[in-house]
């Protein structure tokens, strides 16, 4: 359901106000509107800024130093990409945590142009060290890993999207990496809300599908296991975000065997055409069928 993950942020996030005396909330405009009735009863500590990104991580490294446990919230590109200096400085430099929580995800948002878009997100604050990344395929996991974040003081970057799988895949609690089909040929890792498409996209091939709703840190334990089993090396990574954010990690996780990786995502080049999120995965080829064709050529090579 379309802004569903965002609308139970925005519930879940009203209730914990109430029972976490350090928790604010801070937000550029975008999503105001949710965080009324929050906003009505405690006025001191949600906080709406207007159209001031770089002022919004700047006030949310402020109430960390301050001892509070910030939310910031935005659009991706607004929330990541337009203010990235001040979540360098802001919160990494002076040593302080905040929950960032976007929406948008690469492509949500595909009528509003290039302006609304970020790909890249999740690889440029990977450049940042200490951040957990989460990437919910579901709103059920997306409210855990919040409630879970508002207990901690550590950064956290909870990405939101309105394309969601059928279910919850990951269990509560567990935020590594997790079997959802076995196999030998090779181990695709389905990240977040494609793990649906992945699973379409591998039915009748002989391939392990983990599933992972947190990328950073990288479970390495479980991908290296996984692998151990099988005779080769084969690892595809389905990233919902920009092609290739996690081949470093593999890499690292497989230093000592050699292995072969493919990396599927959103390309590089930009997709000019507004056209719907559906098209624009189609266009990446994130489409089950694309992701298939992809595959079986990497297995056959």
């Amino acid at each position: 359901m379309p802004g569903a993950m965002r609308e139970r942020f925005a519930e879940v996030t009203t209730d914990l106000l109430g029972s976490h005396e350090r928790l604010s909330v801070v937000t550029a405009d975008l999503s105001a509107r949710l965080f009324d009735e929050a906003r009505a009863a405690h006025p001191d500590r949600v906080i709406n800024l207007g159209i001031r990104e770089q002022l919004l991580i700047g006030v949310a490294g402020g109430l960390a130093l301050a001892g509070m446990r910030p939310i910031a919230h935005s659009f991706a590109p607004f929330l990541i990409e337009r203010p990235f200096e001040q979540i360098k400085l802001d919160l990494n430099h002076q040593g302080v945590g905040a929950i960032l929580v976007s929406a948008g995800a690469s492509y949500d948002i595909a009528g509003g142009g290039r302006t609304h878009q970020s790909p890249g997100d999740v690889a440029l604050l990977s450049t940042l060290p200490g951040w957990t990344i989460h990437v919910p395929g579901h709103p059920d996991e997306a409210e855990a890993q919040l409630r879970a974040a508002v207990r901690g003081d550590d950064p956290v970057y909870l990405r939101l999207s309105n394309q969601s799988n059928a279910r919850p895949l990951a269990p509560v609690g567990r935020p590594g990496f997790h079997v959802l089909r076995r196999g030998g040929a090779a181990t695709v890792l389905a990240v977040g809300p494609l793990a649906d498409s992945v699973l379409a996209a591998t039915e009748g091939l002989d391939v392990t599908v983990l599933y992972a709703a947190t990328v950073r840190p990288f479970d390495t334990a479980t991908l290296r296991a996984v692998l151990a089993d099988q005779p080769e090396a084969n690892v595809v990574l389905a990233e919902p975000y920009l092609a290739g954010t996690s081949a470093a990690e593999v890499a690292e996780a497989l230093v000592d065997r050699p292995h072969r990786l493919l990396s599927l995502g959103v390309a590089r080049d930009e997709v000019r055409g507004y056209g719907t999120p559906r098209q624009h995965a189609i266009a990446h080829g994130l489409g089950s069928a694309g992701m298939r064709l992809r595959i079986t050529r990497f297995l056959a090579a």
